[in-house]
């Protein structure tokens, strides 16, 4: 089924350049299966900018002033105004390709809501709770699902380590590494939480787990299936840092990934029912250790992974059988289901 679908990408995070790249390769997919397309475009200063059709295609990371500006733009607003909010609201569906804070958080979410109409991705509370990394343990250790072990640094807190050497330190709120350091030595843990501190004001201590890095993909709403786990294994830097995850050639995906078949299906089960418990529905991608002892842990849930055709989340679903343009037909799907079921709700 074709429909009239928006396409949000941008936003004000340090991760636009990763938006940008992902909306790309969504807003072709879409008009390839027959799809009409609009774009609104957030740029890191918080305006919006609507351009109907697909003019943003061919966009290349960080091509983009910081003000947002270009020739032959559309309407710029510093927030939603008449002709965003009527694009908003002459679509079928609303898809968020949005990374980080003011995005991926929630934040867009509930403007959507207030807008009432479909959209792709997790609701305003699964966003919120997975896109804060010390509220997203908490509640998978409230519902019994293992995490990687953690203390959580507020801003005015000395910096702490009550786990042996090396840990990782990194922003609660943040994504795609930005911000974290492999910290080996004291010295190298206060760099870490200063620099963690410049972006957001709650940091993560987090203990060092050896094992095996995999990854599954979520996609469901009630009842949500699993992809085939893969395995990242970083082929230069010494973890799954910025460079890794987006520089050609730095990460190699194997799927499936090379652990036991009980370690698949504990990896694919913990996934889903992190989802669950964290509210999420549509998509998602599960981020876990296989530890050298067999035990396996959550340690993040990002509700808008990265979406190319060559992102870890659609290559999992792509070797699961679900190739990229069915994929994201499902999510189309999945966001009309939920709002129809909603609908039926009495406020």
């Amino acid at each position: 089924m074709t429909r009239r679908i928006a396409v949000i990408l941008g936003g004000r995070s340090s991760e636009n350049a990763i938006s940008l790249a992902s909306a790309a390769s969504v807003i072709d997919a879409l008009e390839r299966s027959g799809n009409e397309v609009v774009t609104i475009e957030i740029d890191r200063s918080g305006q919006w900018q609507l351009e109907p059709g697909s003019k943003l295609k061919t966009l290349e990371p960080g091509s983009k002033s910081e003000a947002g500006s270009r020739a032959g733009s559309g309407e710029l607003e510093r927030l939603p105004g008449k002709a965003v909010a009527t694009a908003l609201t002459d679509v079928d569906v609303v898809f968020p390709v949005l990374h980080g804070p003011f995005g991926e958080d929630g934040t867009v979410q509930g403007l959507l809501e207030l807008a009432n109409v479909p959209y792709v991705g997790a609701g305003v509370l699964g966003s919120a709770l997975c896109m804060d990394k010390d509220i997203f343990k908490a509640v998978l250790r409230d519902h019994g699902v293992p995490v990687t072990p953690n203390i959580t640094l507020r801003l005015g807190d000395e910096p702490r380590n009550p786990f042996d050497y090396p840990v990782f330190v990194k922003p609660a709120r943040l994504g795609s590494s930005v911000g974290i350091t492999k910290a080996h030595d004291a010295d190298e843990l206060r760099a870490g939480v200063a620099l963690a501190f410049e972006h957001d004001e709650k940091v993560l201590v987090e203990q060092f787990v050896p094992g095996i890095e995999v990854e599954v993909g979520v996609l469901g709403n009630l009842q949500p299936i699993a992809s085939l786990p893969g395995e990242i294994v970083v082929t230069h830097n010494e973890w799954y840092d910025y460079e890794a995850k987006y520089d050609e050639g730095e990460m190699d995906l194997v799927v499936p990934a090379r652990v036991s078949e009980q370690q698949l299906e504990r990896a694919q089960e913990l996934a889903v029912r992190a989802f669950v418990a964290t509210d999420c529905e549509g998509m998602a991608r599960a981020d876990l250790f296989v530890r050298a002892d067999g035990e396996v842990l959550v340690n993040e849930l990002n509700t808008i992974p990265g979406f190319t055709s060559t992102s870890v989340y659609a290559r999992l679903f792509e070797a699961s059988g679900i190739g990229y343009a069915e994929l994201l037909q499902r999510l189309a799907d999945l966001a009309v289901e939920r709002f129809e079921r909603r609908r039926q709700l009495r406020f």
